[in-house]
């Protein structure tokens, strides 16, 4: 049975082929939502995404978040297919296996990081979040609401040897959450920060890691209950926050669960 929590909602998800994005699509179907989601280049992913969520509730494009011209069509197809949009999931990553398949195990130190795989990599993570919000923000602020999302991920693996460029990427990410949010600050559109917690089961993950430490992987779904509450009206004014999905009880009332779940240790906004 579907859920109606979302319904007449309108999300979009980037990269939502696989991992987080995969879940967080289908979840934000599940509730009701109906989401436009992008992939740079597997369109074959994001197609099997949307059968799955099934009853047309999911449309996939492909994307380069990269791109200015990409992100406007993106954020023109959600108001021309559905006359709205309420959600940006900025999702789409460039991760480590770029650097090199063994970043697990042998760290490529920043000076042996080819400049084009660094450039590719701040250009997805960086830019393409500042892209993609800066076409969707106006779309929101006349409407006079709004949710930005931004996919993010563990302090402790933004420091971690040999984890550039994708550490200070997602660094940058956070000062992009903090700052948006308070520019952003009385409109009704809201800017927060979400990761899950630990290492996840997704396409970042090379694919020689040993099986024993792979059982030990977050399932992507993790990330849906916090999301979909950020996507509701219980989330509203909450705003510059960092929600970690691994500290989410679904046990509690979904706001305790949300207290529980926020992590703003250094974070500029209250």
């Amino acid at each position: 049975m579907r859920g109606d929590r979302l319904a007449g909602k309108v999300a979009i998800v980037t990269g939502g082929g696989r991992g987080l994005g995969r879940a967080m699509v289908l979840g934000l179907a599940a509730a009701g939502a109906r989401v436009v989601t992008t992939a740079t280049r597997e369109a074959t992913e994001i197609e099997a995404v949307a059968r799955e969520a099934g009853d047309d509730r999911v449309i996939p494009t492909l994307a380069d978040v990269s791109r200015e011209d990409d992100c406007a069509r993106v954020v023109s197809m959600a108001q021309d297919r559905f006359g709205r949009l309420d959600m940006l999931v900025n999702n789409a990553g460039r991760g480590m296996k770029y650097v090199s398949q063994q970043f697990l195990t042998e760290p490529t130190r920043f000076w042996e990081t080819a400049p084009e795989v660094w450039r590719m990599v701040i250009d997805t993570n960086v830019n393409g979040p500042f892209l993609m919000s800066r076409a969707a923000a106006p779309v929101m602020i006349a409407a006079g609401r709004g949710r930005i999302v931004n996919i993010t991920m563990n302090h402790a693996t933004m420091r971690r040897r040999g984890f550039s460029p994708y550490g200070p990427s997602k660094a940058a990410l956070e000062s992009e959450t903090i700052i948006w949010a308070q520019d952003l600050d009385g409109t009704g559109v809201t800017v927060n920060g979400l990761l899950p917690g630990g290492a996840t089961a997704t396409g970042m993950i090379p694919d020689g890691l040993p099986q024993e430490a792979r059982s030990g992987l977050l399932d992507p779904a993790i990330i849906v209950p916090p999301l979909l509450w950020l996507a509701s009206g219980a989330s509203d004014g909450v705003t510059g926050r960092r929600l970690d999905a691994s500290r989410w009880r679904r046990e509690l009332p979904e706001a305790e669960a949300a207290k529980e779940a926020m992590d703003n240790a250094g974070w500029a906004v209250a």
